[in-house]
């Protein structure tokens, strides 16, 4: 026959097999480059211990109190945080007493919800049940985007709105039950504010993206002086105000994994009754 010549269908599977693995090979390594070429222009911020990790983590007392201190005298300057003062006594949270939290709404001055009775607005001191203005310099978003070219983010949900990408395989590990990785907000607000490492260059950050920031670096050692006789370091006013920057935006953290383990319980437990209750019942029946 003077048709076309096959070639050997045993040679062509061989040579199959063996490029696949070979272009799979290429494919990671290509891959793995890419990562690593993105990684050393952005590399990801350094993961953290924090004692609100894992299972049965939660808010530590006065780590949270040294990090509302750190706002109070540096963040607060610039940006705000829309939290009621009464919830800076909530079981979990700081821990502040009925007494430091009427003295502290009454520190400040906040605008009264209804205008008098000649339509004036006014100003009167806090009160326990009032949120914590903003900052006396930027009373609104524009007034800051103004000044900034943007407006300071609100930080009662800072921790919980910033994320980034930790790639294969540890997406698949953060949402294993003994991991549960949550803790990238403040893994990100610890980076930054360790992340001005060019003296020459206020606004670069490496772990800002894209490197360019507007906040130039807002605190360094001494800036505060706190009263426990904890250390004044930067080190430590980044653990602490993104430990309280995680607490304001998820005050029930405690609560929530406390529930959670008391629901897993009864369900393993009623999990266990229905079992030995249909067998005492079909056994009966056979």
């Amino acid at each position: 026959m003077g048709g076309r010549r096959q070639g050997n269908p045993t040679m062509i599977r061989l040579k199959s097999s063996l490029f696949l693995p070979a272009a799979l090979a290429l494919l990671v390594v290509t891959a793995a480059g890419a990562l690593a070429e993105d990684e050393a222009a952005q590399p990801n911020p350094p993961r953290q211990s924090w004692s609100f990790s894992g299972l049965f983590g939660g808010f530590d007392r006065a780590q949270l109190r040294r990090g509302f201190q750190v706002y109070k005298e540096v963040c607060s300057a610039c940006h705000r945080l829309s939290i009621p003062f009464r919830t800076l006594g909530d079981p979990g949270g700081p821990g502040f007493s009925e007494a430091e939290i009427k003295a502290l709404a009454a520190s400040y001055q906040v605008v009264n919800d209804e205008p008098n009775d000649k339509g004036e607005v006014f100003k009167r001191a806090g009160l326990p049940s009032d949120f914590i203005p903003p900052p006396e310099s930027f009373p609104n978003d524009q007034a800051a985007a103004a000044a900034f070219g943007k407006a300071p983010p609100d930080m009662a949900l800072l921790a919980k709105s910033l994320k980034y990408e930790r790639g294969f395989p540890w997406f698949i590990f953060d949402a294993l039950p003994f991991d549960q990785f949550q803790e990238m907000g403040a893994d990100i607000i610890y980076a930054i504010l360790h992340g001005y490492t060019k003296a020459d260059d206020p606004q670069w950050n490496l772990y800002y993206p894209g490197h360019r920031i507007a906040m130039p670096q807002p605190i360094a050692d001494g800036a505060v002086t706190y009263p426990d006789g904890a250390a004044p370091t930067l080190d430590n006013y980044a653990k602490d105000v993104a430990s309280f920057l995680s607490w304001a935006a998820e005050p029930t953290l405690a609560e929530r994994k406390s529930v959670g383990w008391r629901v897993m319980i009864f369900l393993f437990v009623f999990a266990a009754l229905l079992y030995f209750t249909k067998r005492a019942i079909w056994s009966k029946l056979h």
